[in-house]
């Protein structure tokens, strides 16, 4: 696990780490949530959710209640400080990424831009 500093760190609410557990249950043993930033989207770039059994060298672990997620030392530059959430509301459920980093958003939430 590589060290975080608190300009690069990135947290798992109990709400998200619940709903990550839950998943994790119907997945391959040891399986994991990796959450990457790639080029895309309507907004630039787009958040990518995966499942993955294996930690990769420059992956940062954040572990929470049962639920680890990865996310590679590239895709933090860009989610430092945000938090993972789940949210459930009128129009469905989802987990959502409050990024401080992100000056604007389409309106589905998974296309940011820096």
């Amino acid at each position: 696990m590589t060290e975080m500093t608190a300009m690069t760190q990135m947290s798992v609410s109990e709400r998200a780490a619940r709903r990550i557990a839950k998943i994790l249950e119907s997945e391959p043993a040891g399986s994991m949530l990796r959450i990457s930033v790639e080029g895309g989207g309507c907004s630039g770039f787009q958040y990518k959710f995966d499942f993955d059994t294996a930690r990769q060298p420059d992956d940062v672990a954040i572990e929470r209640d049962g639920a680890t997620v990865l996310v590679d030392e590239v895709s933090l530059q860009y989610m430092g400080g945000a938090e993972l959430d789940y949210v459930e509301d009128l129009i469905g459920s989802a987990f959502k990424i409050h990024n401080p980093n992100a000056v604007a958003a389409c309106g589905c939430g998974t296309s940011f831009s820096v």
